[in-house]
């Protein structure tokens, strides 16, 4: 099975910028969807941005316009730049790989063990 490694997590202040990557041990084209999702302290998890395997890409509303995600597809890499960071972006960052299933694949959801982000002054 794939697994997800984040990296990149850290302590900014507002307005700065970080760059979170995710390494996954196997081949990402065989993903549908890959993708960063975020949870801070007593909050639930929610999708800040994913990227599918026909290269398009969705973003929540507080985040577009601020982050970009990308992949690497050729070195099994998925990156998320997080510029003009606030407070409110502070959480856990996860990484995730789904398939969809069908053509004979199996179904598959895999997540990352997560990178802290904290934004403080």
């Amino acid at each position: 099975q794939v697994q997800l490694v984040e990296s990149g997590g850290g302590l900014v202040r507002p307005g700065g910028s970080l760059r979170l990557s995710c390494a996954a041990s196997g081949s990402i084209s065989r993903f549908d969807v890959m993708g960063w999702y975020r949870q801070a302290p007593g909050k639930q998890r929610e999708l800040v941005a994913i990227i599918s395997n026909t290269d398009s890409t969705y973003y929540d509303d507080a985040i577009k316009g601020r982050f970009s995600i990308s992949r690497d597809s050729a070195q099994n890499m998925v990156y998320l730049q997080m510029n003009s960071l606030e407070p409110e972006d502070t959480a856990v960052y996860y990484c995730n790989a789904r398939r969809h299933g069908g053509n004979g694949g199996p179904r598959e959801d895999i997540w990352g063990r997560g990178t802290q982000v904290t934004v403080s002054s």
